[in-house]
């Protein structure tokens, strides 16, 4: 669920490369067959998170479920009606993207959500494995016009920042689906190094050979920034705002999960900006 999405995206096609017999489900599964292609021998299927019936076909004769939704406001009540029918339907394994910060008194409002659906599939009576990646380095993506104009902006100060490649989450998801030891596990995912906003900007600033600057703006000027500039819905921007203050208060460190569990480094963020370095050093 969330095949669309990057980390789902991704991981469609991992499972296809290793030639997993998979169903990807999709609102629009015209959309996703096209952009798979005719010849995948990936099953897609139509189902929408708000229609418990086209959930419950869709889920029918599946045995595990990798559940991965974007963040929203009706993220709680739409991954709850998904682990509702795959428990209805007899699915004995949930392979859930969580947060870090997943907890019910969590200062960020999207991790006391994704704390909430921990505890549906807890209480749910099957097996879960919770992966709690930090952030995505594709997010950064978006910053690509800004950074070619030679700003970041942020309001994290000189706080850390854990990144972690989409790649590498659809890569341990992978082996959760794959490897019943480690189902029922839960994994917190970084990257090799954690990187400020103003070493972040030395970063582009090396790689694209164009000067990049941080801009550190307080919270409410970030968040009216967000909505003004950004073009961010205003819960959206209250939610980057929330995850980088919480970056200020609780220091981020790299681990070595992604290493364990894959048996190879994990992706560094270097070797993202530079596969991607078209989009960073774009002219505006």
């Amino acid at each position: 669920m969330g095949a669309t999405g990057a980390t789902g995206g991704a991981l469609l096609r991992r499972l296809t490369e290793l030639g997993v017999p998979c169903r990807a489900l999709s609102r629009t599964p015209d959309t996703l067959r096209a952009a798979v292609g005719d010849e995948s021998p990936v099953e897609i299927v139509g189902a929408d998170a708000g229609d418990p019936r086209t959930l419950r076909d869709a889920l029918s004769g599946s045995t595990q479920l990798f559940l991965a939704m974007a963040n929203g406001p009706r993220q709680v009540e739409l991954e709850t009606n998904v682990i509702d029918a795959a428990v209805a339907c007899g699915v004995l394994h949930v392979v859930k993207l969580s947060a870090p910060a997943a907890e019910p008194a969590s200062p960020v409002a999207v991790s006391r959500g994704h704390w909430s659906v921990e505890q549906r599939l807890a209480a749910a009576g099957i097996t879960a494995t919770l992966l709690r990646p930090y952030a995505f380095m594709q997010r950064l993506l978006l910053k690509g016009p800004a950074t070619a104009r030679g700003v970041l902006v942020g309001a994290m100060g000189d706080a850390p920042c854990n990144y972690v490649d989409v790649r590498d989450i659809a890569d341990v998801a992978a082996e959760t689906l794959l490897r019943p030891g480690l189902a029922g596990t839960t994994h917190t995912l970084t990257g090799p190094q954690c990187f400020s906003h103003s070493e972040l900007a030395r970063l582009l600033t090396d790689l694209t050979d164009r000067p990049v600057r941080y801009i550190d703006l307080p919270p409410d000027e970030f968040h009216s920034h967000l909505v003004s500039t950004a073009h961010m819905p205003p819960w959206l921007a209250s939610h980057v705002v929330e995850i980088q203050q919480l970056a200020v208060s609780r220091p981020e460190s790299p681990n070595g999960t992604i290493e364990a569990l894959l048996d190879r480094p994990a992706r560094t963020l270097r070797d993202f900006v530079r596969e991607h370095l078209r989009v960073f050093a774009a002219s505006s």
